[in-house]
């Protein structure tokens, strides 16, 4: 961070009353991260999907927002009353949270979540991870994302726990598969690795817990069913049928093992008090190699290497740091607002 902690601090005395709008363009990856910020604050946010057109999504985040999506339109997404504070992620929104912030004549306290790609300027609050270079007097810098896996979270799905996982035994390896983006794809060669992961800890005596995205690949998923159908006892895929119990497969892991290419899903994992392996597909990048690097520096994780392995480790989530450093900003912004009347 880029400050001392005021640890009396508490987000959501500061922010009680207030109206919040989360604004993305509807990604997973953009949507949780704010929202996560969003609870940490003590604020109840209205999801706010925009959805620009092709011209206007190329052009962000540096282009004006999709007139069609203006305030004033049919269905905007950013039709007033404004909101008292605004919390945006991905590029596309970038447009939006400026739009807003200028209609609102400076009322509404804006906050972005990773590097905006433009100056940091564009919002009251930016926060971006470690592993980014951006820098700002109002930049607030950690080695995780904002999320929503918090302790009482973890601790809620522990007493409840969801039938699918309590019926395996233990122990229960939980993994947690991305897929294919910009910097990794997941070739023949993973998907070998990742099913005989499958294939290792069920021969070990313990129990597999497998979650995909909308990104994994559907033949790595195909391989795994096939894989887990003699031992369904043992084992459990979801694959995107009902429910996804992803919150319970964390807190009933005793070993999480879970895909780099999504930066989200790494610093949930590392959210519990399991022990975290990566396994990094084919590809990479060097802000992701960096963030890995970090939390291995910190005997948080250590990387997938063709078998479980167990250490003594404690939960890293800077949640609730990034939102008591927003809290102290707030309100050192609101009186500054008052004073000038």
């Amino acid at each position: 961070m880029n400050r001392l902690f005021d640890n009396s601090s508490e987000p959501a005395s500061a922010f009680a009353g207030r109206t919040c709008w989360v604004v993305t363009d509807g990604k997973a990856g953009d949507e949780v991260p704010c929202l996560g910020l969003a609870r940490a604050l003590g604020l109840e946010p209205e999801r706010r999907v925009v959805r620009p057109r092709a011209l206007f999504a190329a052009i962000a985040p540096r282009g004006p927002i999709d007139p069609a999506e203006r305030p004033g339109a049919a269905f905007s997404p950013i039709a007033p009353p404004f909101p008292d504070v605004l919390i945006a992620s991905g590029r596309r929104a970038v447009p939006y949270l400026r739009h807003v912030r200028r209609a609102s004549g400076g009322e509404t306290f804006t906050i972005f979540l990773k590097d905006p790609r433009v100056s940091a300027r564009v919002a009251d609050i930016v926060w971006v991870a470690a592993h980014d270079a951006l820098r700002g007097p109002n930049v607030i810098v950690s080695l995780t994302a904002p999320h929503l896996v918090t302790a009482a979270a973890l601790e809620q799905a522990l007493a409840a726990p969801d039938a699918r996982i309590a019926a395996l035994p233990a122990p229960r390896m939980a993994l947690l598969l991305g897929g294919d983006s910009r910097h990794y794809a997941f070739d023949e060669k993973d998907r070998r690795t990742l099913v005989g992961a499958v294939e290792s800890i069920i021969l070990s005596g313990a129990s597999v817990m497998i979650t995909s995205s909308r990104r994994t690949p559907k033949n790595l998923i195909d391989e795994i069913r096939r894989e887990i159908a003699d031992t369904p006892r043992r084992a459990f895929l979801w694959a995107g049928d009902g429910n996804n119990p992803y919150l319970q497969m964390l807190a009933h892991a005793s070993t999480i093992v879970v895909t780099a290419d999504s930066t989200n899903m790494v610093g949930e994992a590392c959210a519990t008090a399991a022990p975290v392996m990566v396994y990094e597909p084919n590809g990479g990048h060097p802000r992701i190699t960096a963030f890995l690097a970090s939390l291995e520096k910190a005997g948080r994780i250590r990387r997938w290497l063709g078998r479980l392995e167990r250490w003594p480790c404690a939960p890293i989530d800077d949640t609730s740091l990034i939102a008591r450093e927003i809290a102290i900003r707030y309100v050192a912004w609101r009186a500054l607002r008052d004073k000038r009347g």
